[in-house]
């Protein structure tokens, strides 16, 4: 059953757009890819009358969150069919290993989803009750979609992504995709032949990438759709209190270092932990570190044989709405992962002002610039760890460099990062689709900083 939607209108006085959001992976408490459709939906929300929907394993969080299905969204339970798949990949690969392996396998209960929700939606969608379908997750590009062409077949647009992916493993860091377990992503370039691949994106009316790695994967006949909005955003409402900081602020203590992420192998904390330990071990740097994963039991070990184990501090998960604190009391966010495709915790730093400190690659180079955080060139192991020390004991001898950087970061992210402003190109994109302007939209990519 179809809830109706209200015809309120919008700011501008037009008719409001009515929009149904597929995200199977959407979740307020939650990180990575349900935050990502979470704070999608919820920014579009307050620009267009979308109705949402996502997993059953949702339900709670968007009931806390104050909707109420039926209404504001549906819930679909694919459980019996996603969860066996999850323990498989956890036998094959390790826990919070093998997300190519994973993707692959929980594809037939992606499909299942859709089907279920074109069941539930098919005749409202034949009465034109929504204006268009935005499927928001799931963000890989192998997963296809049969809503985009069920949509088109009776006459209504479908809209994909963001879409991310395409980022190859670095060549410097073999072992590392080894520990990771990712050996299926060697033969990533066969999910174009996956069915239902070609059909969704000539089917889709527009195709939003959420990183330039996608949008350069994209072939060229579908170019003239593709728009590049990068996936990751952060919510000014959740981050705030950050203050202006003065080079005063950093004088006469140790530079404060913080690190957020799942403790696996290519997020690079062993590597930081390798590179900062000097530092540390003078007494000019202290590390706090956020996350749980496999690698935290080697990490502790490590940390022991430095001797710095007394000035390292481990926090454990914290919920997503307590990050802000964290960050408000860092100097910097390490954060050297050499294979991210977003890198949401970097927007977060920057616009709390703790400048970061990353890898120049993938989604975390996109975010940030030169102006506002320290870029390390990827290298062998060894010299990676040796750039990222330099680094390091650069900003400790000068830590008055952070206070520009800090401010620049700020402004940088409110710029071009906000959720809203996220929102607001989305719903430029949806006005283009439904004919409602002829200027194709556009915003360049990476996004500069304002001078």
């Amino acid at each position: 059953m179809v809830t109706a939607i209200s015809q309120d209108g919008a700011e501008d006085g037009t008719t409001r757009l009515r929009v149904l959001i597929l995200a199977e992976s959407c979740n307020p408490d939650w990180y990575s890819v349900p935050l990502v459709g979470w704070s999608h939906y919820e920014a579009l929300s307050r620009l267009a009358d979308v109705h949402l929907i996502t997993r059953v394993r949702n339900r709670e969080a968007l009931n806390r969150a104050g909707l109420r299905e039926g209404r504001d969204y549906t819930a679909i339970d694919t459980e019996f069919v996603f969860e066996p798949m999850v323990r498989l990949v956890n036998r094959i690969s390790g826990t919070n290993k093998g997300w190519a392996i994973l993707t692959a396998l929980t594809i037939p209960s992606y499909l299942l989803f859709e089907w279920i929700a074109w069941r539930r939606f098919r005749k409202a969608l034949k009465r034109k009750q929504f204006d268009l379908v935005h499927r928001i997750t799931p963000v890989s590009p192998a997963v296809p979609s049969p809503f985009a062409r069920w949509c088109r077949e009776v006459g209504v647009p479908f809209v994909l992504g963001p879409i991310n992916g395409g980022l190859p493993w670095p060549e410097q860091f073999p072992d590392l995709k080894r520990q990771e377990g990712e050996w299926l992503s060697r033969f990533r370039f066969m999910f174009k032949a996956i069915p239902g691949y070609r059909a969704t994106r000539n089917a889709a009316s527009a195709i939003i990438t959420g990183g330039i790695s996608a949008f350069r994967e994209i072939p060229e006949k579908w170019k003239a759709k593709t728009f590049y909005i990068p996936e990751n955003g952060f919510d000014p409402e959740r981050f705030l209190g950050a203050r202006d900081r003065t080079a005063q602020d950093y004088a006469d203590r140790p530079l404060r270092a913080l690190y957020i992420g799942r403790l696996v192998p290519y997020k690079g904390c062993t590597m930081l932990i390798e590179a900062a330990a000097p530092l540390i071990q003078q007494g000019r740097m202290v590390l706090t570190i956020i996350g749980v994963g496999p690698e935290k039991e080697p990490l502790c070990e490590r940390i022991t044989q430095l001797g710095i184990a007394d000035k390292v501090r481990f926090i454990g998960e914290v919920s997503h709405n307590a990050i802000a604190d964290y960050l408000a009391g860092a100097d910097i966010l390490t954060f050297p992962s050499i294979h991210e495709f977003g890198g949401a915790v970097v927007l977060e730093a920057m616009a709390m002002g703790a400048v970061p400190v990353i890898a120049d690659y993938g989604g975390p180079a996109e975010l940030a610039s030169s102006n506002c955080a320290f870029l390390v060139p990827l290298r062998e192991r060894a010299e990676f760890i040796a750039e990222l020390r330099t680094v390091l004991e650069q900003i400790s001898a000068r830590p008055e460099q952070l206070a520009p950087l800090a401010e620049n970061g700020r402004k940088r992210a409110n710029t071009f990062f906000t959720w809203s402003r996220k929102a607001a190109q989305t719903m430029e994109i949806y006005r283009w689709v439904l004919g409602k302007c002829q200027v194709r939209p556009g915003w360049g990519m990476p996004f500069r900083d304002k001078p």
